[in-house]
């Protein structure tokens, strides 16, 4: 044991160790310059001061370092002069061996105090950038890290786990920023919101199959970033209301998996629900769940999204836009691993740059039959040989306006587009071009522009039908001709 000791006594003690000898190397140097680098009358007396500056130097700094490494901090002076809670000084069992939900909403509670009257959106206090520190550990909850009703912003919840506990309410979530959950009432004064530019980060949040990670209900700006969030039984992350909500880099799943799960067909719950507007998913993976993300407002933007979640042979849904009637959404640079998207109305809805496997494609659901400012193009299909189209369509679409599906490349997929080309060759006096294979809407073809290229001769000719998605082009007299065909399904 002494031994151990001497080879550097770990932790505190042996930094101490450490530091003391630096300091007293600091005092004996200070003496040396002192003796040396001044000769003549009062050489000694100048020493004599300059030691004992640097020795008393020495020990303050030997006291403020054996401070710090003392007793758990002093609530009363280390929150007076510092916005950073750490949990554990409020008592939170970093093991998970006991309940931590009152001490950390305590910790909340105190870093809601406000360092000043500054104010951000619709007089929403500034917290000056406090910080709810989890310092590493693992928290059990037995109910939800609720925020203050008075709101608050400028505000961070970081660098730790919590897990729900047996007994957790299955309709809560783990996190939640919501002032009704808190007990207050509407929103702040000049706006609906209680909350603005909340971070949570470095979280991992298990939801023990009793309910969900986040809410975010009526907030603005809040950040979720890095976050781990598994075994919930309703939402991962569920935002509801409110603006700009962004959540990036972070990993959701309801059963931790890495694919090929036997127990896939029973996933159950969405990764991702976004029922508002303006907000933002990008560089997120959803590997279980029966949805990966639901959206039901609109303004929204995901990207590098990959979702291997529920697959659609089982009934499983990547990427839900159920917004029939203004969807506007942008889905760009996604990988869609045996799980597709469903757009119902889709109006104004983009897909592109995006990677769908295993027969994932997109399906444009009827619910009022309109589909209108509708982009789905420079995507990749890779299926299984079985034929399945790489858009399709659910349902009747009456009106279909600026709807451009085209630009796509599949492999053991059916390729469909909302314009084609085609060429007719031979000898008569009637040409058809069977668009059917290829075309998108069924007996749908709103323009037509064809050439007829006969030799030397010189028939009259004419666009004799337009159905079935069939062109027939007709001659007042047999020739030998080739007809070439273009054709677009949009009304305007």
């Amino acid at each position: 044991m002494e031994a151990e000791r001497r080879r550097g006594g770990g932790g505190a003690g042996g930094l101490l160790v450490v530091l003391a000898a630096l300091l007293l190397a600091m005092a004996s140097g200070a003496r040396a310059w002192a003796h040396h680098g001044h000769g003549g009358v009062g050489a000694g007396s100048v020493a004599g001061a300059g030691e004992r500056r640097y020795m008393d130097l020495a020990m303050r700094r030997m006291e403020s370092v054996r401070s710090s490494f003392g007793a758990r901090r002093d609530l009363a002076t280390s929150t007076a002069s510092s916005r950073v809670y750490h949990v554990t000084d409020y008592g939170a069992d970093p093991t998970g061996g006991a309940d931590a939900t009152a001490a950390i909403n305590k910790a909340i509670a105190d870093a809601f105090r406000r360092p000043s009257n500054a104010t951000m959106t619709g007089g929403i206090p500034d917290l000056g950038g406090a910080e709810i520190h989890l310092d590493g550990g693992s928290y059990l909850l037995k109910g939800p890290l609720t925020l203050p009703a008075s709101g608050g912003g400028n505000f961070k919840i970081h660098s730790g786990s919590l897990r729900a506990a047996d007994d957790f309410p299955t309709d809560r979530y783990l996190i939640e920023l919501s002032a009704k959950a808190a007990g207050g009432g509407g929103g702040s004064p000049a706006l609906s919101y209680y909350y603005e530019y909340v971070t949570l980060r470095d979280l991992m949040l298990d939801c023990n199959y009793r309910g969900g990670g986040v809410s975010v209900v009526d907030s603005l700006r809040v950040g979720v970033d890095n976050c781990y969030v598994v075994h919930f039984v309703t939402d991962g992350v569920a935002v509801s209301g409110g603006h700009e909500t962004f959540i990036r880099n972070t990993f959701l799943g309801q059963h931790m998996t890495a694919g090929g799960d036997s127990g896939e067909r029973g996933f159950t719950g969405t990764g991702i629900r976004l029922d508002g507007n303006d907000n933002s998913v990008s560089d997120v993976v959803v590997f279980s769940a029966a949805t990966g993300i639901m959206v039901t407002g609109g303004a929204n933007t995901i990207s590098g999204v990959h979702c291997y979640n529920k697959a659609t042979g089982f009934g499983g849904t990547g990427i839900y836009l159920k917004v029939p009637g203004l969807t506007q959404t942008w889905v760009t640079n996604c990988y869609m691993d045996y799980t597709g998207i469903v757009a119902e109305d889709p109006v104004l809805l983009h897909v592109s740059s995006s990677f769908f496997l295993g027969d994932a494609n997109v399906v444009l659901k009827a619910v009022n039959g309109v589909a209108r400012g509708v982009q789905i193009v420079g995507n990749l299909f890779n299926g299984r040989g079985k034929g399945v189209d790489i858009v399709q369509l659910d349902g009747k679409f009456a009106t279909v306006e600026q709807v451009y599906v085209q630009q796509n490349a599949a492999t053991g997929m059916t390729v469909r587009s909302t314009s084609a080309r085609g060429t007719a060759e031979g000898n008569g006096s009637s040409w058809t071009v069977d668009f059917s294979p290829v075309l998108l809407f069924p007996d749908r073809i709103s323009h037509v522009q064809y050439s007829l290229v006969a030799g030397n001769a010189f028939p009259g000719h004419t666009l004799r039908n337009v159905s079935g998605n069939q062109v027939v082009i007709a001659t007042d007299a047999a020739v030998s001709a080739t007809v070439h065909v273009l054709v677009d399904q949009n009304s305007s």
